[in-house]
């Protein structure tokens, strides 16, 4: 049946119960793979409605993606936790969830917990590192090792599930900027470097190449690395499958990705935009480190001049306030020039809780990028720009035109 018959067949779009598809976790047990597992668990279970979920938005209700009902959770970590575990805390220290919600969903949450394999790491950052408590996390001897050792957890993972399909979302914690060489421009320049035992990846790259080579897709929520690399795009071609990232837009960016374009259409000049962003979790933790904390700020601060047509004076800062825990607060200062040289001002906070934001999102890429491989399509996801701060192979950063590519793409 063709897309087009699908569309005006609404009962042929509902996939049938009887799928299984696999939701793999890279960095499982933090604050947005923990609330991902506890969101997935209570809309299976009808037990909360989907509010935050883009896909289940009324324009995409003739879209067949998978049910939450489908899903099965497993993932990597190297942290010594559960699901569970991870949910309380967060509730505990964040005032998130119901324990009456925690109490519905523990059974499924201990299920997927037994999925949660010790992580494997190859040189990892030392911030990073410093969090393992884990006393079976697998230390690689070279990217090849780790990368044998991953793709054997993925599928033994779909084997003893008896999975229809399977992605993967790296949703740990940041990484250092990582500078690629002309060793990883091709796929058989990068073959050749890790042959000799020359050519370093970064551990999101480490992940983004297992799940790809094995034919799974690849989300990356976080400012690291992953996929992003020629050598890496040519790999999902090669073996047919679609990947996106980079770095989730839930705060501070996706506000200016909104309302950098009212400047532009009004044909105010933007003469300043100064964001000073606070957070506590352990993604605060991490980004306190200098060499972490400058993936992120890299992110959140490229994308005005892309919308302005021109660069202000900008500057963006992160500060780790361990108090905060999960809640993240903006506040941004945005110096304007108007009619006759007038210069006004606008200021907003937002404060929103990290996980929560992050979660429904991930459940949106999974749900998006399982439909996108089952459609036969590979490469750059170019459809998800909307959910990332760095759209990778995307350089529109207006929000309303980056919703468009979406809209486009699931009624073709």
């Amino acid at each position: 049946m063709s897309r087009l018959e699908m569309l005006s067949h609404p009962s042929a779009l509902f996939m049938s119960s009887s799928r299984r598809v696999g939701l793999w976790l890279v960095g499982a047990f933090g604050g947005v793979g923990g609330t991902t597992a506890v969101g997935l668990a209570a809309l299976a279970r009808g037990l909360t409605d989907p509010t935050g979920l883009v896909t289940a938005s009324p324009r995409f209700a003739r879209v067949p993606f998978d049910t939450p009902a489908s899903f099965v959770i497993g993932g990597h970590d190297i942290r010594q936790t559960s699901f569970a575990r991870a949910a309380a805390e967060l509730h505990q220290r964040s005032g998130v969830f119901s324990e009456s919600l925690l109490g519905a969903v523990a059974g499924q949450l201990d299920e997927w917990s037994a999925n949660v394999r010790p992580g494997v790491v190859f040189k990892p950052n030392p911030v990073i590192a410093a969090l393992a408590d884990r006393p079976d996390v697998r230390r690689a001897e070279t990217p090849k090792q780790a990368i044998d050792a991953i793709q054997q957890d993925l599928q033994a993972f779909v084997a003893a599930h008896r999975l229809d399909q399977l992605v993967v979302a790296n949703v740990a914690s940041t990484e250092p900027p990582f500078d690629p060489t002309d060793d990883h421009r091709t796929l058989a320049a990068l073959h050749a470097g890790l042959a000799r035992g020359t050519t370093l990846l970064p551990t999101s790259s480490l992940y983004a190449y297992a799940a790809m080579d094995a034919g799974f897709p690849y989300l990356n929520m976080t400012p690291s690395r992953g996929a992003n690399l020629p050598a890496l795009d040519e790999l999902a071609k090669l073996r047919g499958v679609p990947h996106a990232g980079q770095d989730l837009k839930t705060g501070e960016t996706l506000l200016k990705s909104a309302l950098a374009p009212m400047f532009a259409k009004r044909n105010l000049k933007v003469l300043s935009w100064v964001g000073h962003n606070i957070l506590g979790n352990r993604d605060g933790q991490v980004l306190a480190d200098p060499a972490n904390k400058a993936s992120k700020v890299q992110t959140k601060d490229a994308l005005l001049a892309a919308m302005l047509g021109y660069k202000p004076q900008s500057l963006v800062s992160i500060e780790y306030v361990e108090s905060l825990d999960d809640w993240k607060t903006a506040w941004d200062h945005v110096h304007f020039e108007g009619f006759l040289g007038t210069k006004m001002t606008l200021q907003f906070t937002w404060q929103g809780c990290d996980s929560i934001l992050a979660a429904p999102l991930v459940i949106d890429l999974a749900r998006l990028a399982l439909l996108a491989q089952r459609r036969g399509d590979a490469g750059t996801l170019t459809a998800a720009a909307s959910f990332f701060k760095s759209p990778l192979g995307v350089s529109e950063h207006d929000l309303g035109k980056q919703f468009g590519l979406l809209e486009e793409y699931l009624q073709s």
